[in-house]
């Protein structure tokens, strides 16, 4: 019964891994359907390479960081158990590549190829690592003194603060460091339109975020003893209600329809496991709502050029989805309980300060040496034909 019960957990959890792997799928098309035509290439070898590195990255430094778990042994070793703990890794893997995948929306069009696989190193193979090795590792006494100081530890099932804040907040400071696209604000101060590229291809990334996230969330769990429905139909409703909120408020715009679910997923992870479904519709309502009205404010009165709006979807959604679940997680609203919300508010700001700290740092400093930044005549050609010599349709550019 033990090697049954180890070979279910090795495939429930690689079965994870491999729906939140698709995920990056749904980045890369989310990505490419946003950005203009001239950067199409680029948004889907960016995320592709992207993981590649963070692969390399995680499993040699940042795996052993997090979890002080190295794989400096045998085969045999590793293969023990059905090799649960390779595929574990793995899983945890797609979790760490999201960071830089989510920072390439903010900062598509204008950066730079090699400066940001450099960064990505330097992101999942320390700076992630350090707050998720303190959050789930139970690693650097972070726990421990939240726990000391608000009678709670910080709850953060499947990654609203530790995967999504943290991503989407060091995306607000690459932004901030790298700047606009050029003349997406003018000087007598009109904005000038960077329309998406392909409204299908954006809402194709959205879907295949979306079904992948149920892995993303459920899988969390991480053993099959432990798998709950509960986590399912949480993401369902605020999935459904980040959706109706973004439709009103967006008055039907489709870029607004379709992070409007995404909104509703990144807020539920942390509180997925002891809210009420009630509760998680409201949590993804307000998600939906805080994109919408952030995005707008953002690209237009604050005139920050977040392209995919990784910020308001990701730093911000992200924030209220770790203090949400010390609301909604809390047995007088229906929740499991044995959540605190000064404990949730306390490990949610600790997160968004690790995550500009590192953010500044690692791009700030690669802004200093190598530069972030292509040429203004290789964004005007765009990524594509500047960094990687081909655009997304060739047979059409060919001259006859």
């Amino acid at each position: 019964m033990d090697q049954v019960k180890q070979g279910t957990d090795a495939l429930f959890i690689l079965l994870g891994a491999v729906m939140v792997l698709a995920m990056h799928a749904g980045f890369a098309f989310l990505e490419l359907g946003t950005v203009r035509a001239k950067n199409q290439v680029n948004a889907l070898v960016k995320i592709l390479v992207d993981f590649a590195v963070s692969t390399v990255v995680y499993f040699f430094i940042g795996y052993t960081v997090a979890y002080g778990v190295d794989f400096f042994v045998g085969a045999p070793a590793l293969a023990a158990k059905n090799g649960y703990e390779l595929v574990k890794f793995f899983f945890l893997l797609t979790f760490a590549a999201a960071i830089p995948a989510i920072v390439s929306g903010g900062i598509a069009e204008r950066a730079r190829f090699g400066p940001q696989l450099i960064a990505t190193a330097a992101l999942v193979g320390l700076i992630y690592p350090l707050f998720e090795g303190a959050v789930w590792g139970g690693r650097f006494g972070l726990q421990g003194w939240i726990e000391a100081t608000t009678g709670a530890p910080f709850h953060d099932f499947a990654g609203s603060v530790v995967v999504h804040a943290v991503g989407g907040w060091i995306g607000l400071a690459a932004v901030l460091l790298l700047g606009a696209r050029s003349n997406r604000y003018r000087k007598d101060g009109a904005i000038s339109a960077h329309p998406p590229s392909s409204i299908p291809f954006l809402s194709l990334g959205a879907w295949v975020l979306a079904v992948g996230w149920f892995g993303f969330n459920v899988m969390s769990a991480q053993t099959i003893d432990k798998i709950s429905g509960l986590v399912a139909v949480n993401s369902l409703m605020a999935m459904a209600g980040g959706t109706l909120v973004a439709v009103i408020l967006g008055k039907n715009d489709p870029g607004f329809a379709y992070n409007g679910p995404l909104a509703g997923l990144v807020a539920v992870c942390a509180g997925s496991d002891v809210m009420h479904p009630a509760g998680a519709l409201v949590v993804g309502g307000v998600a939906g709502a805080v994109f919408v009205c952030m995005f707008t404010l953002t690209q237009n009165r604050w005139k920050i050029d977040d392209v995919l709006g990784v910020w308001p979807l990701h730093g911000l959604c992200g924030a209220w989805g770790g203090i949400a679940c010390g609301i909604f997680g809390s047995e007088a609203l229906g929740g499991l309980g044995g959540v605190s919300l000064s404990a949730q508010a306390l490990g949610t700001a600790i997160g968004v300060l690790w995550a500009l700290l590192g953010g500044f740092a690692v791009y700030g400093l690669l802004r200093m040496t190598i530069g972030l930044r292509m040429s203004q005549e290789e964004e005007h050609n765009g990524a594509d034909l500047s960094i990687h010599r081909i655009g997304s349709t060739p047979d059409r550019e060919v001259s006859w």
